[in-house]
């Protein structure tokens, strides 16, 4: 069945739908790219890209079908996904089902035979934008109309519709040592597992919990997860982290990255077409040494806006922006990467253990 993708500059790239099809189906999103080679079903339960349609740069996706161990998230929160070929043919030992009945049965709707390419280069050329991923026959004209009327990016609250409705316990892998509250803005499992597996406790709460009621919990410390959308909108969050600063330590990821800055009196910004894939170069500025990253955001922490009392304490060499920020002063920190690699390199899990060395140093 023919797909479409349609982009609100008016551009049209034409391919063939290989997802879930239905009747005349058509998903609105902003159109990004990726660049990791392999961790696709990583990337579709990202809870991250929602209302993102997401194109992958390496021309060759599904070799290695799908498998239940890898899943970020308990369902797909991509609005749609783009590829220049689907392999059908999936092998792997730990493969349980192809990437094409996955998507199926989450309803996503996916085209192939796009160049990718072509789309990516002009994304790099526009900066991100919104568009739509239609399937089966569709004027071109309507597509445009429901383009032109979708949200912006900008000043879009999506953590409300990412973040866990209860509160809920990941225990700790072997003898619980630390009791970490984790604020949900859209968290990945495999963060979670890195946080259990230096024998933390894990509470996992709405994004919207109170100040109080996080204290409540009597938490040794508080970590803020990656998400979706502004952070600037997510101002209740905002002003619950600058009511949590200087009371426990604190390390933050991705959103959680920016919506700290935000509540520390920093600014922040859209980036003209983000950053996502697992082979960032960044820059240690304690260390000197150079990480290889695994990221996807599309905003970024305003470095000239930082209050003297946070320091800088990572940097992007593709573009200089803002990849981590610490307090001068007391025990709060964050990277705007995943250093929960997945998928992606593991150079920077060792920010876990400074994150457990810094409550065990707090707690003591």
């Amino acid at each position: 069945m023919l797909g479409q993708i349609l982009l609100e500059d008016d551009s049209v790239f034409i391919g063939q739908s290989f997802g879930y099809e239905g009747d005349n189906l058509s998903r609105m999103g902003e159109i990004v790219f990726n660049t990791s080679m392999s961790g696709y079903q990583e990337i579709l339960t990202d809870p991250s890209y929602s209302h993102q349609i997401v194109a992958m740069t390496y021309p060759l996706i599904g070799n290695y079908g799908v498998n239940q161990e890898d899943l970020e998230s308990s369902k797909v929160h991509l609005a749609g996904f783009i590829v220049r070929e689907y392999q059908s043919n999936y092998s792997n030992f730990r493969s349980e089902q192809s990437l094409k009945d996955f998507l199926i049965e989450h309803k996503i709707p996916a085209v192939e035979g796009i160049d990718t390419r072509r789309l990516t280069r002009h994304i790099r050329e526009k900066g991100a934008l919104r568009g739509i991923i239609a399937i089966g026959n569709w004027d071109e004209e309507k597509l445009k109309d429901k383009v032109r009327k979708s949200p912006l990016m900008e000043g879009l609250n999506l953590v409300d519709s990412v973040t866990t409705q209860s509160q809920y316990d990941y225990p700790a892998n072997g003898r619980k040592q630390y009791h970490v509250v984790a604020m949900d803005f859209g968290v990945k499992t495999n963060i979670l597992r890195m946080l259990t597996e230096r024998n933390c406790h894990v509470t996992v709460v709405p994004a919207a919990l109170s100040s109080n009621r996080i204290m409540a919990l009597s938490p040794d410390a508080l970590f803020l997860s990656n998400g979706p959308g502004d952070p600037a909108a997510v101002d209740y969050a905002i002003q619950t982290i600058s009511e949590l600063i200087g009371k426990i330590p604190i390390f933050g990821i991705c959103l959680g990255h920016q919506i700290l800055a935000l509540a520390l009196g920093a600014k922040t910004y859209k980036l003209k077409f983000g950053h996502r894939g697992g082979n960032h170069p960044v820059q240690n500025l304690d260390t000197g040494k150079i990480e290889i990253t695994s990221q996807n955001h599309g905003f970024v922490v305003d470095q000239s806006s930082l209050p003297s009392d946070i320091g800088v304490s990572h940097i992007n060499l593709n573009d200089q922006t803002v990849e981590g920020i610490r307090h001068k002063n007391l025990p709060v920190f964050s990277v705007q990467y995943h250093p929960e690699s997945s998928p992606g390199p593991h150079d920077s899990s060792y920010l876990f253990d400074q994150f457990i060395e810094m409550v065990k140093k707090t707690k003591s």
